[in-house]
């Protein structure tokens, strides 16, 4: 008879980590406490638009390749895929740049704005590439359970190469003097939720995700990902059971015997936490089965939080593209305030999606649909609906006086989500977007375990744990912890 593993959490890691175990003979449920697939990445339908309610940049096109080839599958089984061209565009305190998707005309867009730069950047892509080559073919892959995982020959053979000592803010000061392109350069580790200055250059990496791998929009947004690793998952035999809620994981003899939800108790020869590491740890664990203490999880760097809005507009708006950063406010003010002294920012950056620049389904016709997001620092109190309203109106203003034409008086429909949001849909810790900050420190074998320490047949899987925060990493989780899972207990 074959053996059975109870997952908690349909989010991206896992419904990798179902796939995975299925594919292994394992007897696989998914426990979900929303009605959807999909945790942070679900779908928002209101009013005739439609919304991807988390992730919105597709990177890394070779890892979705890669997971679904795997499974005898290809994208194209699912979705369809269209390179964004211009990739983004980023508005400075004065003026703006598009960001070509084409390398040729990128070069000579570094060189308008720092002659010489060309090179520098053919240079500074060459490291990067080896770096992706090696992080995400052999790196992203290890349990981080051991420092002997990393004694092998392409690791050890390249770790000069890989620049872990070396800050990313350094490595780009490097090869770029201008503040505009070490803006642009450094702009992508925010996705992984540290300053520039904490963050290894090995993650230069996701600047030749981003210029090389290109930036994409799946068929119909990021949700159509969900729908195909779901669809996948029920093909190989996982059953999903939606809007029910994980409360307890019963241990006996050192080993997780039941899990316990809101609707019956389920028995299983393992258990997989895809949810909040710490909230599986405090809330569904009795004390003696924590890994880790409170005074553990206080000192961890967290990724960032956000301040998100969904705004279905009545009209079209011009000039303005798929995807924009607005980088016209003090750079390292915000920074700050996200990392060092952690408050509401004074004067945020902000991030601007605009899908119905490419896909004309996302919202009525003749009308537009936006996400905005502001980062703001984890654990904040005081997210009140007052707060989210001024931070609102600054943002718009701003967009307002960048595109030359009004926005706020044909808002028809606006939703705003932030850290009390986070907390309450995904028992979110502190009410992080992204999971654990990226730093050295946080990175491989530094990371919570993807093996509980205590509990002999309890496993996480997500941001949390290896590889990091990221969709990308999210997929390679699921198969990573898949994989220690049948290595300890066999199929």
């Amino acid at each position: 008879m074959s053996k059975s593993v109870i997952i908690i959490g349909a989010g991206f890691a896992g419904m990798s980590a179902a796939a995975f175990m299925a594919r292994a003979g394992w007897q696989v449920q998914v426990v979900e406490k929303n009605p959807t697939a999909g945790g942070r990445a679900r779908q928002l339908i209101a009013d005739g638009f439609t919304f991807d309610m988390g992730p919105s940049w597709y990177w890394m096109p070779d890892v979705f390749e890669r997971f679904f080839e795997q499974f005898g599958k290809k994208v194209s089984d699912y979705y369809s895929l269209t390179r964004l061209d211009p990739s983004y565009r980023v508005y400075w305190e004065e003026g703006y740049s598009d960001i070509p998707a084409d390398y040729p005309a990128l070069r000579q867009l570094f060189e308008s704005i720092e002659p010489g730069s060309a090179l520098k950047l053919d240079q500074y892509l060459q490291e990067a590439g080896e770096k992706y080559r090696i992080g995400m073919q052999s790196l992203v892959y290890k349990p981080g359970q051991s420092l002997t995982e990393f004694v092998d020959r392409q690791v050890l053979g390249n770790v000069f190469k890989l620049d872990l000592l070396t800050s990313i803010k350094k490595h780009v000061a490097r090869h770029f003097k201008n503040p505009k392109l070490q803006q642009l350069m450094e702009f992508p580790v925010l996705f992984l939720g540290a300053l520039p200055q904490d963050t290894p250059a090995l993650y230069s990496l996701m600047n030749y995700a981003d210029i090389k791998g290109g930036t994409w929009y799946p068929e119909k947004g990021m949700y159509s990902i969900v729908r195909a690793m779901q669809s996948l998952a029920e093909e190989l035999g996982v059953v999903f059971h939606f809007g029910e809620e994980a409360r307890e994981i019963v241990v006996e003899q050192g080993k997780a015997k039941k899990l316990v939800t809101d609707r019956t108790t389920y028995t299983a020869d393992a258990v997989i936490s895809g949810g909040d590491y710490h909230f599986t740890e405090t809330n569904l664990l009795a004390a003696e089965y924590r890994s880790y203490t409170e005074s553990y999880w206080d000192k961890k760097v967290l990724a960032p939080s956000c301040l998100l809005y969904y705004i279905g507009l009545n009209k079209k708006v011009d000039q303005l593209l798929h995807h924009s950063l607005f980088f016209d406010v003090p750079f390292q003010q915000h920074a700050d305030e996200i990392y060092v002294d952690p408050k509401w920012p004074t004067e945020p950056m902000f991030y601007l999606s605009a899908t119905s620049k490419t896909d004309k389904t996302c919202a009525p016709e003749g009308g537009e649909n936006l996400f905005l997001l502001i980062p703001v620092a984890a654990g904040l109190q005081g997210d009140t609906e007052a707060l989210r309203n001024r931070y609102f109106e600054q943002a718009i203003s701003r967009l307002e006086q960048r595109l030359g034409q009004s926005i706020m008086p044909h808002i028809v429909y606006k939703r705003s989500f932030s850290v009390s949001d986070f907390q309450k849909d995904y028992h979110s810790f502190k009410g992080n977007a992204y999971g654990l900050a990226n730093t050295l420190l946080q990175t491989a074998i530094f990371k919570p375990s993807c093996h509980s320490k205590k509990v002999k047949n309890l496993f996480y899987t997500g941001q949390f744990t290896v590889p990091g925060p990221g969709v990308p990493p999210s997929l390679i989780s699921g198969e990573v912890v898949s994989g220690e899972v049948v290595k300890l207990m066999g199929r």
